[in-house]
C-alpha cells in the first residue's frame, strides 16, 4: 500500500509476496510521519528549511517510539538500515533516486528514532524539494520509512528498469559500487 508505506516499502512488499529473499524488517508508516508533524506543531506547507530542522529537533511521539521499540525487539539484536520511503517515489513517473536519506549501521531504539527523524527531514532537503518542484509535484509530501536488518554486502547498487536519462524502457541501467554503496 504505497500510500501507507511509500514506494520503497510497497515495492519490497511485492518482492516478499513474490518469494524473493528480502532482509527482515518493518515499515514506519506515512501516518507516523504526519503524527510527528502534528505533535510537534509543524505545518507541511511551511518553509522547507524550517521544517527539516524542526523535524529533527522534535521528539518522536510516544506511540511511535513504543511501536518502533516493539518491532525492533521482534526483529532481534543487530544493526539495521533505516531507509526513506516517500509516498511518491519509485513510481513510473519519478524515481527520486538519491533524493532522500538512508542511514546504515543503526543500532538501538534511540538511534533508530534519530534516523527516522533524519529520513523524514530529508523530504525537505533543497534537492528533494527542487526535484518535486521540477517534476510538477505538490510541495507537500509524505514519508514512510523501512527499517531492515543490515546484511554484509560486497557490492550495492541501483537497477533502473528504464533509462534514467532518456526514459527508454527497452534497456536496463545498473549502477554498482563496492561495499555498501555510500
Amino acid at each position: 500500500d504505497r500510500a501507507r508505506v511509500g514506494g520503497k516499502g510497497a515495492n519490497l512488499g511485492e518482492l516478499v509476496r513474490a518469494g524473493f529473499a528480502v532482509p527482515d524488517g518493518f515499515c514506519v508508516t506515512a501516518h507516523a510521519y504526519r503524527l510527528h508533524l502534528e505533535r510537534t506543531g509543524l505545518d507541511p506547507r511551511g518553509s522547507a528549511g524550517v521544517l527539516g530542522a524542526a523535524i529533527i529537533a522534535g521528539p518522536v511521539p510516544d506511540p511511535i517510539a513504543a511501536a518502533v521499540g516493539e518491532a525492533l525487539a521482534r526483529l532481534g539484536p543487530g544493526e539495521v538500515a533505516v531507509r526513506s520511503s516517500a509516498v511518491d517515489e519509485d513510481s513510473a513517473g519519478s524515481s527520486f533516486a538519491g533524493q532522500h536519506d538512508t542511514l546504515l549501521g543503526v543500532h538501538g531504539q534511540a538511534a533508530v528514532l534519530d534516523a527516522l527523524r533524519a529520513c523524514w527531514a530529508s523530504l525537505w532537503s533543497p534537492r528533494a524539494v527542487e526535484y518535486r518542484r521540477h517534476g510538477g509535484r505538490d510541495a507537500v509530501a509524505d514519508m514512510a520509512c523501512v527499517v531492515q536488518r543490515m546484511v554484509p554486502a560486497e557490492a550495492a547498487g541501483v537497477l533502473f528498469t528504464a533509462d534514467p536519462v532518456s526514459g527508454e524502457r527497452d534497456r536496463l541501467v545498473l549502477n554498482v559500487v563496492a561495499g555498501l554503496g555510500e
